[in-house]
């Protein structure tokens, strides 16, 4: 972010340009424009979760696809199979260290396959770190949700962003380059929530058609009973 004598003129740039990559072009977006986009977002997903909570619940939980839930089978095979492959290399490593002071191997043998085995084992240990972190997000999805809930509930209404409601709510933030639509500048954003990613709280108009239905449900159920 640069910050020009004022917050109308601060803006942030795509890290990806700043970085030179072939990926992107200059672009950026204002820090006001960000800051507008982001609480509108959370006022939305405020009044969603408190006025629809178990309908929330039931979105979330619906998330796990069969395609996501294909992804985590493939992470915990190769996450069994990186710690097999760790523990072969452990007994790889005490063999040749065997042979090495028995003089079955020679010390630059030794050396080069030892540096070899190492250097493996230790890729192998920090991918198992974000298998590990990965396998863990999805299996702790139901408790991720009610500990979002439980936040929202904590908040009668957000008037305006501070930095404690920002490292509470919201992971990251990914904008993309702006595109015009029917003649209106738009910038794509996505804002990942705290343990729950992406959510996308109805629309005002879209609101009015499940507040409407849920009278009728209402009125249905009444006539029933009557």
């Amino acid at each position: 972010m640069t910050n020009n004598y004022s917050r109308e003129q601060a803006y942030f740039f795509c890290s990806s340009y700043r970085k030179n990559t072939a990926n992107c072009t200059a672009h950026y977006i204002r820090e006001k424009v960000v800051y507008a986009l982001v609480i509108e977002s959370l006022q939305r997903v405020l009044f969603h979760i408190q006025a629809f909570e178990k309908q929330f619940v039931q979105e979330q939980l619906d998330k796990s696809s069969e395609e996501q839930k294909k992804e985590l089978a493939k992470k915990r095979h190769e996450l069994a199979k990186s710690e097999k492959r760790i523990a072969e290399l452990d007994i790889l490593f005490q063999r040749i260290y065997e042979d090495n002071v028995s003089g079955k191997l020679s010390d630059e043998r030794f050396s080069i396959m030892s540096a070899n085995y190492e250097t493996e084992q230790k890729m192998l240990k920090d991918s198992l770190i974000q298998l590990k972190a990965d396998v863990e997000m999805q299996d702790d999805k139901t408790a991720n949700v009610s500990a979002f809930i439980d936040k929202v509930k904590r908040y009668t209404e957000i008037k305006e962003l501070t930095p404690a409601i920002v490292n509470e709510f919201i992971d990251y933030i990914m904008v993309s380059k702006k595109q015009v639509i029917d003649g209106k500048t738009v910038y794509p954003i996505d804002i990942y929530y705290s343990g729950v990613g992406i959510i996308n709280a109805p629309s005002a108009e879209e609101y009015e058609e499940m507040f409407q239905e849920r009278l009728k449900q209402k009125r249905s159920k009444e006539e029933k009973t009557a």
